[in-house]
C-alpha cells in the first residue's frame, strides 16, 4: 500500500494581536520593582513565566499570631549578592503552599499578599517566602502576577528604567 503525502502551499495569514493585548504595557525579563507594603523601595526581579507563583528571598522567618490571625515576620536582603541592607518586615499569612523549586525539591512555604509597584502601576500579588540566597535574583515575578496586566519581552530588560547608581565611598589615601 502506497502512502500519499500532501504538502500544502496555502499560507496561513499572520494576524495582529487582539486589541486587549495591544494596550498592555511591556515588561522585560528582568526589572526593578518596589514592594511598598514591605518597606522595600527597590528590588531586582526576574520575570519568570515558567514559574506559576512569585517568590521573595526571605530569612529569619518567624510565624506568630496577631489579633487571632497568622502573621509572619521575616528579613529581606533586597540587593543581589549583598548582605546589606537588611529589611525586617511582617505580613499576614494567606496560607501555606507546597512549591516545587527549579531543582525539583518541594517545600512548604508561607504565602502573603502584598503590593508590587512597577513604573506607575501598583497591583496585589501572592508571594511565597523562601530562602533564595543561592539564587541569582532575590525575587521571581511569576506568571500569575503578570497575567492580563502586561506582556513579557524575553529579550528586553529594564523597561521601567534602572535606579541611579549609588556612589562608592572613596578609599582614604595614606
Amino acid at each position: 500500500m502506497a502512502v500519499q503525502v500532501v504538502i500544502s502551499t496555502t499560507r496561513v495569514p499572520v494576524t495582529t494581536k487582539p486589541d486587549s493585548l495591544q494596550k498592555l504595557p511591556v515588561i522585560g525579563w528582568r526589572e526593578w520593582v518596589a514592594l511598598p507594603d514591605l518597606a522595600c523601595d527597590r528590588i531586582k526581579v526576574k520575570v519568570d513565566t515558567g514559574a506559576r507563583s512569585s517568590a521573595l528571598h526571605a530569612f529569619n522567618i518567624v510565624e506568630f499570631e496577631k489579633d487571632g490571625e497568622n502573621w509572619v515576620r521575616f528579613d529581606i536582603h533586597p540587593r543581589q549578592r549583598q548582605k546589606e541592607p537588611v529589611i525586617t518586615t511582617e505580613a499576614k499569612v494567606l496560607e501555606h503552599r507546597l512549591v516545587k523549586s527549579s531543582n525539583g525539591k518541594t517545600t512548604r512555604r508561607p504565602v502573603i499578599i502584598t503590593n508590587v509597584k512597577w513604573q506607575s502601576m501598583t497591583w496585589r500579588i501572592e508571594l511565597t517566602l523562601a530562602n533564595r540566597d543561592a539564587m541569582g535574583f532575590r525575587m521571581l515575578l511569576g506568571r500569575q502576577a503578570v497575567r492580563g496586566k502586561m506582556l513579557v519581552d524575553p529579550g528586553g530588560a529594564f523597561y521601567g528604567g534602572k535606579p541611579a547608581r549609588r556612589k562608592k565611598k572613596p578609599t582614604p589615601k595614606n
